[in-house]
């Protein structure tokens, strides 16, 4: 596959990431997308790498979303792309069939994880349909997530809920995310711990120099 400039990092461990807000209403311009801010400000926060954001914000159509992830991983070499939004029972929720049609193969557990910390505030989460899947092409790949589409049920899902004292009580998605990259050749993604701990097993850690 020919690199394009986009293709080239500015650091070895810069992170680049793709934001995909999907809802009618907000895409054309009925009310301000809340989205693509919640997630970028929670990246900021909890990432300590460079990171390099593609935004794109679009309607619940199913072909535009898969080729909104499919440009976003082909030809702008992003590690991570997210969504946020389309992932309930309604017709008009097509962000999960449009993701699985991007991917190549299905990572099912972080829309269990999703579900799992949703449960803790309302019964409803069962209605999610959120997953997760690897898109692989020649020489990169990339993990795409779907996330809720409140700001609120955003972080929550990605930090996870921790108890008065700040232990952690369900481990948010977030933190299995770096070693994911790892394993997919992307880039070492370390974080602020008071915000997401990353796990990765010893044989993982990357050495101090």
């Amino acid at each position: 596959m020919k690199h394009t400039e986009a293709w080239k990092r500015s650091a070895p461990n810069e992170v680049k990431i793709g934001l995909i807000s999907i809802s009618d209403r907000a895409s054309k311009g009925v009310y301000q997308d809340e989205g693509i801010p919640t997630l970028q400000t929670w990246l900021m926060k909890a990432i300590t790498n460079p990171c390099v954001f593609h935004e794109r914000l679009i309607a619940d159509e199913a072909e535009a979303i898969t080729e909104a992830i499919v440009e976003l991983v082909d030809e702008l070499a992003c590690d991570l792309v997210l969504t946020t939004g389309g992932t309930g029972p309604s017709r008009r929720d097509v962000t999960p069939e449009a993701t699985r049609e991007a991917g190549t193969r299905e990572m099912p557990g972080f829309g269990e994880q999703m579900r799992q910390i949703s449960l803790s505030f309302v019964p409803t989460a069962i209605l999610s349909r959120q997953t997760a899947v690897l898109r692989e092409i020649e020489d990169h790949a990339a993990l795409v997530i779907n996330l809720p589409g409140q700001p609120k049920a955003i972080a929550e899902t990605l930090e996870g809920l921790k108890d008065d004292e700040g232990k952690s009580v369900v481990a948010g998605i977030f933190a299995a995310v770096p070693y994911c990259i790892d394993l997919i050749g992307g880039p070492y993604i370390e974080t602020d711990e008071s915000i997401i701990k990353v796990f990765r097993p010893k044989s993982a850690l990357k050495k101090s120099e």
